[in-house]
């Protein structure tokens, strides 16, 4: 079980697709992808540790008895990706661009290997509570690989339909819809950042932390209705989809 950001349904895997989840951390959505169709998929990260995360966690779930889907993980910069032109139909890239000084040279190569009629879909810290955060705790996006920036929702609409590669002319990228993520979990960084300094060890932080596990687990359906009316309102991440044009 693990925490999706992503809308399956909204991203619609068809058989065969091929799908990279640029920045797969340890693998969550990677792992969704194999589980949800039959498709091939490229997790890649620079993160080693994560990656060796990942290959585990695959392996739990892994078929060798159907050819069809498949898992790939690679250690790999999102500024210079390893694929050629047009090779994804689908491509994933959560909670990352945040991160990244030079994002608008990741979401360039996105565009070169996102194939026409190809869908990206890519989810950042939503502004509100990104910022509250920030207020609450230097430290925060302070600590090696923090956040960099936070994204308004209209400028990275703006940055991704404006997205090229090396200024050559290739089809654009079409905003679908968005939708906003983990209602739930907002309030926990808030306390984390208030009380930075102590972690987890100051209770209500921990006390949090165990429902948020909790609920992952059972997803009781009171909590799936809770988090549905608090996603529009504080929902932690913002999550946007985009059609590549096909001329």
């Amino acid at each position: 079980m693990s925490l999706e950001t992503v809308d399956f349904v909204r991203l619609a895997l068809a058989p065969e697709d091929r799908v990279l989840d640029l920045g797969c951390g340890e693998g969550r959505h990677a792992i969704t992808a194999y589980l949800n169709q039959a498709v091939r998929v490229v997790g890649l990260d620079l993160s080693h540790a994560d990656l060796l995360t990942a290959r585990g966690r695959y392996a739990e779930f892994q078929d060798p008895n159907d050819p069809s889907r498949q898992v790939d993980f690679l250690r790999a910069s999102g500024l210079r990706l390893p694929f050629g032109d047009a090779s994804f139909d689908k491509v994933i890239c959560a909670e990352v661009l945040e991160h990244i000084p030079d994002f608008e040279s990741v979401l360039a190569e996105i565009h070169r290997v996102l194939k026409p009629g190809g869908t990206l879909v890519v989810s950042v810290p939503r502004f509100g509570p990104e910022w509250l955060c920030w207020q609450l705790s230097a430290a925060y996006h302070q600590v090696q690989g923090g956040h960099v920036r936070i994204f308004k929702q209209k400028d990275l609409q703006r940055a991704v339909e404006a997205a090229t590669n090396g200024g050559r002319a290739r089809p654009g990228l079409t905003f679908l819809s968005k939708h906003w993520a983990h209602g739930l979990h907002s309030p926990y960084w808030w306390l984390r950042c208030l009380f930075w300094g102590s972690g987890d060890a100051f209770w209500p932080v921990r006390a949090y932390h165990r429902f948020l596990v909790w609920d992952l687990m059972q997803k009781p359906r009171l909590t799936r209705i809770l988090e549905h009316l608090l996603n529009p309102l504080i929902g932690k991440s913002v999550v946007m989809y985009f059609r590549r044009a096909t001329s």
